[in-house]
């Protein structure tokens, strides 16, 4: 008989079929290589960085704390003062709280947005859990005069929901009014933009430096034979081996006032007393360099040697000088890796914390130094994660631009 339509096995199972079952087969044993890394990756990445960004917009200590209070001013319009069962409720909160201790997790809260008020919440709390019957409005009103002011029940009508844009608009320098309007932080709160502007300057002011300094470096090392490029790289990745608190603390040896480079400075009598190079705008830029160099390097010098030397050859036998084969032919082939390598070193500047709170001052400070004092110190999360998901969209915006105006599919890394 004439070969069949469907060609088929040994044991009858159309080939195709069987074709099909073995990539299959081998998909599965792909993805199960792959699938630790994954898991990794959610874990260690995805779960935190979404828990940052839920906790900017999420609060729920009011509607958990104090559920009566809440619940009352559900019909509370805002204008006056809120009527007596209002008041009713929230003497019974505070009773509640006194006696579970979570008056302080409530003050704290209030305090967020109403600086001073956590100690008169505490104390109000105490005195109301002594009250045995009413009127509450007008006993609440003279435990503390806080209780009397339409911006504390609009703080707790806002607190019905369990979601917030306070720490968003906080780390904005705005805040929610007296009656819950969208208002400027007052001129001796509102810090946040221009520490996020000096954290946006000192970031392109190292990454400016990097590319003066890793260029030229860069198109020496691609230049060169490649016994003597390998040992200059070899000492540009040594610095890899070295933790970055290490390499801060030794520019904190040397740019001190009687470190080695003011002490041999008046030694040559350049300097009569030592210049302030720590502790400042200049130390910081500095130490910022010399860590982030070799990531934009790196990525040029890749870039760099995988552009053919002849290119350059032809413009000069054409008849185009020096300078001009260099700037016209050689340089636009390097973008992409200047690209590359400015993108990773401002990213990854947004975002330094030792080498700022090391060796720059106070005028110095960066996002992540006030991120990790919400954190630390003043346990105020929502803060924390608000300058955190801020920080975070900045950085996905920048790397938004950059992919439509170059193009990762244009980056070729050697």
């Amino acid at each position: 008989m004439a070969t069949t339509a469907v060609q088929t096995s040994s044991i009858g199972v159309p080939l195709r079929i069987k074709l099909q079952r073995v990539e299959r087969r081998r998909k599965l044993r792909a993805f199960g290589l792959v699938l630790p890394l994954l898991l990794f990756i959610f874990i260690a990445f995805v779960m935190p960085i979404g828990r940052m960004m839920f906790d900017a917009i999420h609060d729920d200590t009011l509607l958990v704390l104090m559920p009566k209070t809440t619940a009352a001013l559900s019909v509370w319009d805002g204008k006056d003062l809120p009527d007596e069962s209002a008041y009713a409720a929230l003497a019974g909160d505070f009773k509640e709280a006194w006696s579970q201790k979570t008056a302080g997790k409530i003050g704290e809260r209030i305090n967020y947005e109403l600086p001073g008020a956590a100690s008169q919440v505490k104390s109000s709390a105490r005195k109301a859990s002594t009250l045995s019957s009413g009127p509450y409005k007008a006993a609440m009103i003279e435990i503390s005069s806080i209780w009397g002011q339409h911006e504390v029940w609009s703080l707790l009508k806002r607190g019905r929901s369990a979601y917030t844009a306070f720490y968003l608009l906080r780390s904005a320098d705005f805040q929610y009014g007296p009656d819950s309007q969208i208002v400027a932080s007052p001129p001796e709160n509102a810090i946040f933009r221009d520490i996020f502007l000096r954290t946006l300057g000192i970031s392109i002011g190292v990454t400016a430096a990097t590319l003066l300094l890793g260029f030229p470096l860069a198109y020496l090392l691609a230049i060169l034979p490649p016994r003597t490029s390998n040992l200059l790289m070899m000492g540009i990745l040594m610095s890899f081996f070295t933790s970055v608190l290490v390499r801060t603390t030794a520019w904190v040896v040397l740019l001190q006032d009687h470190g080695l480079i003011n002490e041999t400075l008046m030694a040559l009598h350049i300097l009569s007393q030592p210049a302030e190079l720590i502790f400042n705008r200049f130390g910081t830029v500095l130490a910022m360099t010399h860590i982030q160099l070799p990531f934009t390097l790196l990525p040029i010098y890749s870039v760099m040697k995988s552009i053919s030397p002849s290119h350059v050859r032809a413009a000069r036998s054409l008849g185009a000088g020096p300078f001009y084969a260099f700037w016209k032919v050689y340089f636009p082939q390097t973008l992409p890796g200047i690209a590359a390598g400015c993108l990773l070193t401002f990213i990854l500047c947004l975002g330094y914390y030792i080498t700022p709170a090391l060796v720059g001052g106070p005028g110095d400070m960066m996002v992540s130094n006030f991120v990790a004092t919400y954190t630390n110190e003043q346990l105020n999360w929502g803060m924390a994660s608000a300058l955190g998901a801020i920080l975070l969209t900045a950085t996905l915006l920048l790397y938004f631009v950059f992919n439509k105006l170059v193009g990762l599919d244009r980056i070729r890394m050697g």
